[in-house]
């Protein structure tokens, strides 16, 4: 039986993190002048790089990390400059290198991972699989994570048709605010592992 406090609690969690209503305003900046059909495939994409992703780390992060002498605040500062990279560009409209890219790389980075699937998320994901007990506890854990991508899938497969009604000009604002919204994400992520850092070493 499945254990819904924990499904929910799991969900509710990666949700707060991952935050499909704010990937939204970044998806439609990035996939800005590629076709319907192109954007649509990014979107699925980014979500199914993304579910790997937190699998990969839920299931083996620890061992991972550990054979790499990574920290975790480490990982997070390096999600952060990533991210803070992509910002940079949407914020001085230099994002037309990114959307000349390959579709395939838009949807591995920076939608897939570090966006969607970041620091926050693959250290909560790790922390609710540690706490796993029984089979019913892993179940519950998995269907929460699945059920967000699904979330985050919907939100960035849906908001195609705003792109349709904002036109040139739109685009123009939204990649703007995307850009300053990545940036204080960014910004708040390596502020955050420095912090982690400082108090380690102390």
């Amino acid at each position: 039986m499945i254990d819904a406090v924990l499904l929910v609690e799991v969900f509710v969690t990666l949700f707060v993190i991952m935050d499909p209503v704010g990937t939204v305003p970044i998806f439609l900046s990035l996939t800005a002048g590629r076709s319907p059909a192109t954007a649509r495939r990014a979107a699925w994409q980014a979500v199914a790089v993304s579910f790997l992703v937190i699998t990969l780390f839920a299931l083996f992060g620890r061992q991972i990390l550990n054979y790499l002498h990574i920290s975790l605040p480490a990982l997070q500062c390096a999600g952060g400059l990533l991210l803070l990279l992509v910002a940079l560009e949407l914020l001085t409209g230099k994002q037309d290198e990114l959307t000349a890219s390959a579709d395939a790389n838009i949807a591995l980075v920076p939608l897939g991972t570090p966006l969607l699937a970041g620091p926050g998320a693959i250290v909560a994901t790790m922390l609710f699989v540690q706490d796993i007990g029984t089979w019913h506890d892993g179940l519950s854990v998995a269907l929460g994570v699945l059920g967000v991508h699904l979330a985050l899938w919907a939100a960035m497969r849906y908001s195609l048709p705003i792109l349709r009604l904002i036109r040139d000009g739109g685009v123009l604002l939204v990649t703007r605010i995307a850009g300053l919204l990545l940036s204080a994400i960014a910004v708040q992520l390596v502020a955050d592992a420095v912090r982690a850092f400082i108090a380690g070493e102390g």
